[in-house]
């Protein structure tokens, strides 16, 4: 199949594939073509996002199949074999004969790659080793240094992972500022989040952008649910004083209480409404899981606020009116919601 074939084939499971370099089109051409259409014939469509549990589940029987249809002795050494390189062309033979790609993403309607970074992520026992102490920072410093943001080289000298390294260098490569922040630094925040959601915006649609720099902050506040995730890091550079993590949550701060509106219709009697349609359109959905559900579509439930504050809001119903929730699926907390609480809800309106 040639390059301009395959871009329009994808396209059709894909619509920000114009985006996509010639070589990832090549893989997916291979890897993710003859999948897509399958799942379509099954009437299932590809998905992106946020993994759900079943799908982390599916990932987890996957790689325990390939395992031991191989041989190989862990998920580390199928994932990462670079670490061990006295079995690194042994394991390389045995993922082409036994059909790797396809072994891995078997069952999941995503692109290949996106299944095999998830996988990554939950085999690498480098991902969960707790804070850094002081020595580590040092030498974070100083393989940075070395190395420039060769993360996967610095990973490897670490024992970390790649994301791990990159954001705690992100942290503690200058001087942080832990205090609260001052007008100029929320100044400068609003200023970066503005700046990408305008490039995102020109990419997706030119005409839009003149309205917009006509617009006053709170549009743009309500515009920023269109556009989740936002890239952190990048807005953290353009700060200059916080890191990434802090910038996040001071935005999420700032859509709170700049968009009161939610709490003003969240009161009384209109307070009891909103109950009852998030139950009634979460029940709606049919989702096995929180990540399923399209939470910008339901927050016009409770009225134009940030998806932020609709899941708050279903996090506080389900705490207050659910026992033992914890010990629940999420498919499980709303049907109890639907049958129990519901009509409890509709009798007090």
């Amino acid at each position: 199949i040639d390059l301009d074939t395959a871009r329009q084939e994808l396209e059709e499971f894909i619509p920000h594939v114009k985006n996509i370099s010639d070589s990832s089109i090549k893989k997916m051409a291979g890897r993710d073509l003859t999948r897509f259409k399958e799942f379509k014939k099954q009437g299932i469509a590809v998905k992106f996002g946020r993994f759900t549990q079943k799908e982390n589940k599916q990932i987890q029987k996957n790689v325990d199949e390939f395992l031991a249809l191989t041989g190989i002795d862990s998920a580390e050494k199928l994932l990462f074999t670079s670490r061990y390189p006295e079995d690194k062309d042994t394991i390389h033979r045995l993922k082409t004969e036994h059909h790797f790609c396809e072994k891995i993403s078997e069952g999941i309607p995503r692109p290949w790659r996106l299944i095999y970074y998830r996988a990554r992520k939950m085999f690498d026992p480098n991902n969960y080793k707790g804070r850094y102490t002081n020595e580590e920072k040092e030498k974070l410093k100083k393989y940075q240094a070395l190395h420039g943001n060769d993360w996967k080289k610095i990973s490897e000298l670490m024992s970390r992972s790649n994301l791990s390294v990159a954001m705690k260098f992100s942290e503690i490569k200058s001087a942080i500022n832990y205090g609260p922040w001052t007008k100029e630094e929320t100044k400068k925040l609003i200023n970066a989040v503005k700046e990408v959601m305008r490039r995102k915006l020109k990419a997706e649609n030119p005409d839009s952008v003149v309205s917009l720099d006509q617009s006053n902050t709170d549009v743009w506040i309500d515009r920023e649910q269109l556009y989740q995730p936002l890239p952190w890091t990048e807005i953290e550079t353009k700060v200059g004083s916080r890191y990434w993590r802090q910038c996040k949550q001071k935005w999420n701060s700032i859509l709170t209480s700049k968009l009161t509106r939610g709490k003003q219709l969240y009161r009384g009697i209109n307070g009891l409404k909103a109950k009852i349609n998030l139950i009634k359109r979460l029940y709606e959905t049919k989702a096995e899981d929180a990540s399923e559900v399209n939470w910008d579509e339901l927050t016009n439930v409770i009225g134009d606020v940030p998806r932020a504050y609709v899941q708050s809001k279903f996090y506080k119903l389900k705490v207050s009116s659910v026992p033992l929730w914890k010990r629940k699926t999420f498919s499980e907390i709303i049907d109890y919601l639907y049958e129990k609480k519901l009509p409890e809800l509709e009798k007090k309106l």
